[in-house]
């Protein structure tokens, strides 16, 4: 599968533009302490080695995940940072869900999916000169961090079922309504576009905050 838009460039400015002016209108009390340790931890590190981990982990880095690391990159290259590499991780293995990269279509990215079982999709932005790889993996994985990173929980059973991930220094969660709920129904397209901005949302305040931090004196 490969998805080809009119003006893809454009698109995802517009949709993180559009999506950071409408923050007021998502409760800034959401996540607000995580969000506040985990900026703090990302300020610290980078001005102490240049460089930082998160990997993001849910049960079957099948959606919350996926786009979580999306946006973590995504994001970074919209505001002109580099502080942070983006990772992502199940406790088990299925497969990127084919929804999920739909729904980041429609936010302006480009895909480009090869293989079948566990299929590969390149997410792209030209716009930023920016690329990544999505599929499903757990979060020990030989291409994930072993250690010195943060571990950021998506869900709630990820959370709570694995309460110890090896070689992680920080463990966050931001935890976020699994949009499979809608899967096959009318409401399928708009959950999903809603957890695919929601996630977004939070990326850009994160790193809002990451930014004021790294400046400060």
């Amino acid at each position: 599968m490969k998805s080809d838009h009119l003006n893809p460039l454009a698109m995802v400015s517009e949709y993180l533009k559009r999506i950071q002016n409408k923050r007021t209108e998502n409760p800034e009390t959401r996540h607000q302490d995580h969000l506040e340790s985990l900026s703090s931890w990302i300020a610290a590190e980078y001005k102490k080695t240049g460089t930082t981990s998160l990997n993001f982990i849910c049960t079957h880095n099948s959606r919350r995940s996926q786009f979580s690391q999306v946006w973590c990159h995504m994001v970074q290259s919209w505001m002109g940072l580099k502080v942070a590499d983006a990772f992502s991780g199940g406790t088990e293995v299925t497969a990127c869900n084919e929804r999920t990269v739909a729904a980041l279509e429609r936010a302006g990215l480009g895909s480009d999916k090869q293989g079948s079982e566990n299929p590969r999709y390149l997410i792209t932005a030209p716009e930023f000169d920016t690329e990544i790889t999505l599929w499903s993996k757990t979060y020990d994985d030989d291409l994930n961090p072993k250690s010195g990173f943060a571990a950021i929980m998506t869900c709630d059973h990820a959370d709570e079922n694995c309460p110890f991930v090896p070689g992680a220094v920080l463990r966050v969660p931001l935890t976020y309504t699994d949009p499979k709920y809608a899967d096959d129904s009318p409401e399928e397209s708009s959950a999903y576009d809603t957890a695919c901005e929601t996630i977004a949302t939070d990326m850009i305040r994160l790193f809002i905050l990451v930014k004021e931090k790294i400046n400060q004196a």
